[in-house]
């Protein structure tokens, strides 16, 4: 049996003309925000604070606060597991680009950012709700998780990977509400100051499935640390440039959509615990539906069920088994 499968990449301008495809997840964050009568007015509002917050962290050779402009790009990655041409929607992730309006430079920035999938749709909302109904005790099932991570480890090991991108992902996350988070005295010149939880968590325990470790900072005038995955040496792997673009960029749609953690009025201390309780924080003028976003995971997580896993159980079974 053929152990590579194949991957495809396309790419999408995230601009205020943008529309999500029948493809997205519609709970992906961009998504949300393109979707509405103010569509085009959430966007441009969005990109106009992810520029803002750029230039703001990147402030040296920048007196006027407008050297940097950051553009998006939408990258959907399709699987095609038996070589047929039918392919499944695997993974949606954010590519910054970021363009220096001094040299009139472009340049490129982390990919990842943002990270959407429906088969963890179906791993979250589908299996594990699953396992525990009826039980006293939460648990996770066996090999929870598995077969995901081995198709992100297989994308990023893939040639389409390589030939589109020249670094590994970075993916960007909110802190988790249950966890209380310590400042260490570890300061970095643009992520901040350091953060280490308590303890592990599920998501945490995901992602290295995926290949991925976390670190969490809290860059400058920011409320909150933010949690970063990556694969190696996230300080010295990538630019301040391209640091920055990833932050700028997952603090604003985290303000928009954890208002109550990163547009809280209040930082966090040395000893933090986030709290999506949280009255006394900021709106911003941008409207999103969040409860919408919370019925559709299980939904998503059943269209994969449906559409991609029982149709290639035995494929994919096989596969996972053989997979180093």
């Amino acid at each position: 049996m053929n152990n590579e499968f194949t991957f495809t990449i396309e790419n999408l301008f995230f601009d205020e003309n943008y529309c999500p495809s029948d493809n997205t997840r519609i709970t992906t964050n961009f998504a949300n925000l393109a979707r509405g009568a103010r569509r085009q007015q959430n966007v441009r509002d969005a990109l106009r604070m992810i520029n803002n917050r750029f230039n703001v962290l990147a402030h040296w050779d920048n007196a006027k606060g407008d050297r940097y402009s950051v553009e998006l790009d939408i990258i959907s990655v399709n699987v095609d597991v038996e070589g047929k041409g039918q392919s499944f929607p695997i993974i949606e992730i954010l590519k910054t680009n970021i363009v220096d309006h001094h040299t009139e430079q472009r340049i490129e920035g982390i990919v990842g950012n943002n990270f959407s999938s429906y088969v963890r749709d179906y791993d979250f909302s589908v299996v594990l709700p699953n396992h525990n109904k009826g039980q006293k005790e939460f648990s996770i099932p066996d090999n929870f998780g598995d077969l995901h991570g081995k198709l992100f480890k297989s994308f990023v090991a893939s040639d389409s990977f390589k030939e589109n991108f020249t670094k590994p992902p970075v993916i960007c996350l909110s802190v988790s509400d249950n966890k209380t988070y310590q400042r260490t005295g570890n300061q970095h010149p643009v992520l901040g100051a350091e953060y280490q939880p308590n303890e592990t968590s599920l998501t945490e325990q995901y992602f290295q499935k995926m290949g991925l470790q976390v670190r969490y900072f809290m860059p400058a005038n920011s409320a909150a640390p933010l949690a970063f995955y990556f694969v190696g040496d996230l300080l010295n792997d990538y630019s301040n440039l391209e640091l920055i673009g990833t932050i700028s960029t997952m603090e604003t749609f985290q303000k928009i959509y954890r208002p109550e953690i990163y547009n809280a009025n209040t930082v966090a201390g040395k000893c933090y615990q986030p709290n999506l309780k949280n009255s006394d924080h900021s709106l911003t003028q941008i409207v999103y539906d969040r409860e919408e976003r919370s019925q559709l995971a299980s939904e998503q997580g059943k269209f994969a069920e449906q559409h991609f896993l029982k149709p290639y159980q035995r494929v994919l079974e096989q596969w996972a088994a053989s997979y180093a």
